[in-house]
């Protein structure tokens, strides 16, 4: 792949597409802007980091980026994580968090740099898709509770799912009527736009609505509170050096917004790929998020990821390059530099509107529902992912995400399936004698196929499993072969097992082989010395060979 796509996709340009992105771009910034002004607050940063962030987020991903239509952009997940490790820094001023949440994005940018050129994509992969969407609809329940201060005009000082609750029904006597009555209006337009028109973009006719009622009837002077001042002019590059944060503590902080950012934006961009059959490369998109961060960190932004909002919108309209994207930024920027005034009167409780709406468009009830009834095992996880957000916080959140996937990983691998095989009358090969009914154990020999990997946080379970099937062989059985050919790895604990399980057929006067072998197993058990004990006369590539081996050994004995 090119090192710039975006230069390669330039020199196979097609005049005849430049109106589908151009219309594509002016959709996705007519969609964007509501949430590049809404979605700083949940961090306590001013609306020009969205909209900066925003700019220039999508000029890193389009040069560095792979795919033609993927779209960059703030994220409410991403936000909320990051939220929580400006609160982890304990910064006095917005100021000093504007530099923060820069210099995580820059960090962010440089760890997706560094992951692509190791080849780690695979760490997209640290949040399962159900610990993903427990991990999402704890972050949108908290989210929505954290709107209650914005739509009513109290100040919420306290955290979690329920407190908030409590401390706004103590404080009832301190909202503030209009400000209430106007959030819920905007959100009650919000969700009805989206529920009976949505192919007109719900937040922006919110944004502009408020704004327009807000500079004709003079929120502010009616107590209603307004964004205030934005800067109407772009930034310039800089290096971002927060003054009283520890290098450590950006670079765990950039880790964990790299873990959610970089895990939900793949399924973004796996599910567009899916949806217009092209492939996606997890390390290259690595690249591109990394640009994309380091753009925007350096400009002033905070971190982004990959939009489903915008992405889905560039689809619909046809963009057809990353053009599209650059001229949604061209667009966001001449907004910058024209209509920041109108944007100082835009009234905080339309952000709040967009934002829980956006908090319960994260909540997907399906896939809970499909969790359940598929597996409640997953279904469980995907609770211990929600309960995780809501009851230690979000940063802790994603610790408990990352280890209830590891978790659920080992479970998965800790009883490997296995079977017993046999002949089957009549036919070549050899069949489970679990799901064939006609086939039938080889006289004098026990074949057992272990169906997964031999490692240490199993290999005492296969054991026992190879010990009731000892119990259970009669006299006459002569050896002991171990179908090795479904298991890519075995570990030193497991070479060990291996050994006791040899010298267990040894004492039951059983011969024991291993068959088909993989090249990394087979090394382990050479270095171990499990393989010299065994002997090389019991170890065979194939199973055939392995039982016509026994057999003749059986009957010459």
């Amino acid at each position: 792949m090119p090192t710039f796509p975006l230069i390669a996709s330039l020199r196979e340009y097609r005049i005849a597409w430049l109106k589908h992105d151009l219309t594509s771009g002016l959709s996705i910034a007519a969609v964007g802007l509501p949430s590049a002004i809404a979605y700083p607050a949940l961090a306590g940063l001013p609306p020009e980091v969205g909209i900066y962030a925003s700019i220039m987020a999508v000029l890193g991903y389009a040069l560095l980026g792979s795919s033609r239509q993927l779209v960059v952009g703030p994220d409410a997940a991403t936000v909320t994580v990051l939220a929580a490790v400006l609160v982890s820094f304990g910064l006095s001023t917005v100021a000093e968090n504007v530099v923060a949440s820069a210099a995580v994005a820059a960090i962010v940018g440089l760890l997706c740099v560094l992951a692509s050129f190791l080849r780690l994509g695979f760490i997209a992969n640290l949040l399962s898709r159900p610990i993903l969407i427990g991990f999402m609809t704890g972050i949108s329940l908290s989210i929505l509770v954290g709107q209650i201060g914005r739509l009513t005009g109290v100040k919420i000082e306290s955290d979690g799912l329920f407190p908030p609750l409590f401390e706004i029904a103590a404080k009832s006597d301190l909202i503030h009527w209009p400000t209430l009555g106007l959030g819920l209006g905007l959100f009650v337009l919000l969700r009805l736009l989206g529920a009976l028109v949505p192919s007109i973009p719900g937040p922006l006719v919110v944004v502009a609505l408020a704004t327009a009622l807000s500079s004709a009837f003079d929120f502010a002077a009616l107590g209603i509170s307004v964004v205030g001042v934005v800067p109407s002019h772009l930034p310039f590059p800089s290096i971002p050096i927060p003054q009283r944060v520890a290098i450590g503590d950006l670079i765990f902080g950039a880790g964990a917004v790299l873990i959610v950012s970089f895990g939900s934006g793949i399924l973004t961009a796996r599910s567009f790929g899916t949806k217009n059959k092209y492939p996606v490369d997890a390390n290259r998109e690595l690249l591109g998020f990394g640009g994309a961060n380091l753009a925007s960190g350096l400009f002033g932004g905070f971190p982004v990821t990959a939009s489903d909002s915008r992405t889905a919108i560039n689809d619909m309209m046809g963009g057809r390059t990353q053009l599209a994207a650059l001229f949604s930024a061209a667009a966001l920027a001449l907004t910058v530099l024209f209509l920041s005034d109108a944007l100082a009167v835009l009234p905080t409780a339309a952000l709040g509107a967009v934002l829980a709406s956006a908090a319960i468009g994260l909540i997907d009830l399906e896939a809970l529902r499909a969790l359940w009834r598929v597996s409640r095992v997953e279904f469980f996880f995907a609770l211990i992912s929600i309960m995780g957000v809501l009851a230690l916080g979000v940063l802790r959140g994603v610790i408990v995400a990352v280890v209830a996937t590891l978790l659920y990983l080992v479970m998965q691998g800790m009883t490997p399936r296995d079977a017993m095989l046999g002949r089957i009358p009549g036919r070549g090969g050899f069949y489970k004698l679990h799901r064939h009914a006609q086939a039938k154990p080889v006289p004098g020999l026990a074949i057992y196929l272990l169906q997964g990997s031999l490692l240490f946080f199993n290999a005492d379970y296969v054991k026992r499993r190879i010990e009731d099937i000892f119990a259970k062989l009669g006299p006459d059985t002569t050896g002991f072969i171990f179908d090795a050919g479904a298991s890519p790895l075995i570990d030193s604990t497991a070479a060990v097992i291996l050994d006791e399980i040899r010298a267990m057929a040894g004492e039951r006067g059983m011969k024991f082989a291993l068959v088909d072998l993989h090249s990394a197993p087979l090394a382990i058990l050479e270095r171990s010395g499990v393989l010299a004990r065994i002997g090389p006369a019991m170890i065979f590539d194939d199973l055939e060979e392995a039982v016509t081996a026994l057999q003749m050994e059986t009957s010459h004995a």
